[in-house]
């Protein structure tokens, strides 16, 4: 399971010219499953992303969580996380976990979010969506729940 998380000043998703969920200050986060991923994979990432010290505290050092700041978080579901380039010029996308099975870790992942009583706010898995952000900084991080990068 891979991740890109930013932070941001605020951020806002729309499906069909309709604004679906919107935060300010706080975290996007781009989700994407691979085939074989399972719970684990979600309670690590989880963990990590509620955990990590991105935000700025009085001194100016990311030294607070998201947590610790009470930001909010908007998740989009993004397969394209898994896109191969390695070879030729068009993208494989088989390491992509199925629609049916990634939805399952997606909706998981998002319910392990809502548990942190913060405001969790996410796009329409398997929707075109436009993603709109301000991002703050900019703090960008990728993760992955096998620790390849």
């Amino acid at each position: 399971m891979r991740a890109v998380v930013q932070r941001v000043r605020e951020a806002r998703v729309d499906v069909d010219g309709t604004s679906v969920g919107s935060i300010r200050n706080g975290l996007l986060i781009y989700l994407g499953v691979r085939g074989g991923d399972g719970k684990s994979d979600v309670e690590y990432l989880v963990e990590k992303i509620l955990g990590l010290r991105i935000f700025e505290d009085e001194f100016s050092k990311m030294n607070l969580s998201v947590t610790e700041k009470k930001g909010e978080i908007l998740i989009i579901s993004q397969f394209t996380l898994y896109g191969d380039c390695r070879k030729g010029r068009r993208p494989s996308f088989s390491e992509a976990a199925s629609p049916a099975d990634a939805r399952i870790l997606y909706d998981f992942f998002v319910g392990r979010c809502m548990e942190s009583n913060l405001n969790v706010k996410t796009g329409v898995f398997q929707e075109r969506m436009k993603v709109y952000s301000v991002n703050d900084g900019p703090v960008t991080m990728l993760l992955d729940s096998k620790r390849e990068f």
